[in-house]
């Protein structure tokens, strides 16, 4: 048994934590918020998952000192705009010979980078392993104890075999992989994949379209994957193509429900009004279209989907276009 502190209460931090308190491990939970730290201790419930029921052993503070003080693996579960900040304060509690742990999905705005980078940025100095753990993965399945796949990914092998085994349960079986890149950026981009499908949802169309979202949609993550260094088979495993389908198909997935609101004809700004968590996809979408330009990568459902959120286009309009360009082969 090891001390691990998971940092922030969303729904998939919170999933994780349950899931490592039953593996034996003591878990605290941190959050900025004292009144939700406060409900969680007395109710142990989760504000968003009745189906999950907080153990008694699980401890709540919003103390970054004594959320992190002794602890061996501390987990990132807050939104990708909010990593730097958050592991910037973490930094000057973090112990040497502590293994971070990403579970947030995104790229940074203005920088472009993947959160482990992030996180590497801001532990300069510090003798500290750096995973990401990915895959296909709705909180709302791990929860339920639905069989469930994921990845651990760093350039430390030694470190991944750690996650990899402290994570690993009856319900879940984590995989190891090295091209942390490659991980990262798939788990991203196909939030902005999923919105597109969810577009195509809201519109009315059918599976026949949502098949070729999916295929060019993977086409696109490992053109921009490859040209940044990353590996292309890594975007057949489970961080690419099986997060891929996950997140476009099923109805536990935010990104993909904006993306149908749109296709309904909501406007963005109405939609994430209404949500209580964070769809990554929306950012994602920015930072994808910046890496394309920046690369001189062709990623037309991205930019797409790009234009539709933030330059107002028409999604219909958007469809005729990709489905009117100019014939090429596969």
């Amino acid at each position: 048994m090891i001390k691990i502190s998971v940092l922030g209460t969303g729904s998939w931090g919170s999933a994780i934590g349950d899931l490592l308190n039953q593996n034996g491990h003591e878990v605290i939970m941190w959050q900025r918020d004292a009144e939700k730290v406060k409900a969680m201790e007395v109710d142990r419930k989760h504000p968003f998952f009745v189906d999950l029921t907080f153990s008694d052993e699980v401890k709540f503070t919003t103390d970054l000192d004594s959320a992190i003080k002794g602890s061996q693996l501390l987990v990132v579960a807050v939104p990708s705009h909010s990593v730097r900040e958050l592991v910037s304060r973490a930094v000057e509690f973090i112990e040497d010979n502590v293994i971070i742990v990403n579970i947030t999905k995104g790229l940074e705005l203005d920088t472009l980078l993947t959160m482990s980078s992030v996180i590497s940025e801001e532990t300069v100095g510090k003798n500290v392993s750096i995973v990401s753990l990915y895959g296909p993965s709705h909180a709302e399945e791990v929860v339920r104890k639905i069989p469930t796949t994921l990845v651990a990914a760093s350039t430390e092998e030694n470190a991944s075999k750690k996650v990899q085994n402290i994570f690993s349960s009856r319900v879940l079986r984590v995989y190891t992989n090295t091209d942390i890149l490659g991980l990262e950026l798939g788990g991203s981009i196909k939030n902005v994949i999923a919105i597109a499908a969810g577009i195509c949802d809201g519109i009315g169309f059918g599976d026949n379209t949502k098949a070729a979202i999916l295929t060019r949609g993977i086409a696109e993550m490992t053109r921009l994957g490859v040209a940044l260094g990353a590996q292309e088979k890594t975007f057949a495993g489970l961080s690419g193509i099986g997060d891929l389908f996950v997140t476009c198909s099923s109805k536990h997935s935010r990104n993909r429900y904006v993306g149908e609101e749109i296709g309904k004809g909501r406007k963005i700004d109405e939609i994430l009004s209404e949500m209580k968590m964070v769809a990554e996809g929306v950012k994602t979408a920015k930072s994808v279209f910046q890496l394309c330009q920046k690369h001189n990568v062709d990623m037309p459902i991205s930019c797409a989907v790009y234009n539709v959120l933030y330059n107002n286009k028409d999604p219909l309009e958007s469809v005729s276009e990709l489905m009117n360009r100019d014939l090429r082969s596969e």
